[in-house]
Parts: C-alpha cells; sequence; structure tokens
C-alpha cells in the first residue's frame, strides 16, 4: 500500500509542475501553435500550484489526499462543461484545450479513486 501511496502522490506533484510550467510557457510569450483561451490558461497555471499543494497534502494524509483530489476532480469537470459548451458554440477554445482539459479531468479522477481505495483499506 505504501507504493500505491507514493506513485499516486508521485504523479500528482509531477503533474503539477508540468502543467506549471508548461502554462507559465505560454504565460510569458511561448507559442503552442493553436489559440489560446487565456481564462483557462490562468485556470491551468494556477491549478498547477493546487496540484503540487494537492501532492504533499496527500503524502501526508491519505484522507485529505483523497478530498483534495475530488475538489479538483470537480472543479476541472466544471470548467471542462465551460469550455466543451464554448467550443461547440464556436467560442475561442481550441480542441487541443478541450483534449488538454479531458486529461487533466481523468487524471484526478484516476487520483482520486486511488486515494479513495487506500482510504478504504486503512
Amino acid at each position: 500500500m505504501r507504493t500505491v501511496h507514493l506513485v499516486l502522490v508521485f504523479v500528482a506533484l509531477l503533474f503539477g509542475l508540468a502543467t506549471l510550467v508548461a502554462g507559465t510557457r505560454v504565460l510569458t510569450g511561448s507559442d503552442p501553435g493553436y489559440v489560446v483561451f487565456e481564462p483557462l490558461l490562468v485556470y491551468n497555471v494556477a491549478m498547477g500550484a493546487v496540484y503540487i499543494a494537492a501532492g504533499i497534502v496527500a503524502w501526508r494524509s491519505v484522507g485529505w489526499g483523497r478530498r483534495a483530489a475530488f475538489a479538483i476532480f470537480a472543479l476541472n469537470l466544471v470548467v471542462l462543461a465551460a469550455i466543451a459548451w464554448l467550443y461547440a458554440r464556436g467560442g475561442a477554445v481550441a480542441v487541443e484545450s478541450v483534449r488538454a482539459m479531458i486529461l487533466r479531468t481523468g487524471v484526478w479522477l484516476a487520483l482520486f479513486t486511488g486515494f479513495a481505495w487506500l482510504a478504504k483499506r486503512a
């Protein structure tokens, strides 16, 4: 169980770092090759820091990790629904942004599921 816990924490921390670095690069002028919906970019950079904080919290407590992962999953799901709606209406949201948000939401659903499983076994 300890190994599973550490893998989940590592995924949360690594995913947070990758999100923070990638988003910051675009915020500072790097061209991703598609239209950037700036409110989503700012949200994702901020959430990169939240992902790292959630990883640290999860390292200390599986229960709090589960709660953090669920909260992040739920927030990402709301944002995913909003940008999917904008994309479907022809808004300034690139399909790459929708796909990236699907990935983020799925990763945090998987992390929540993993932490929930660990919490149940503890």
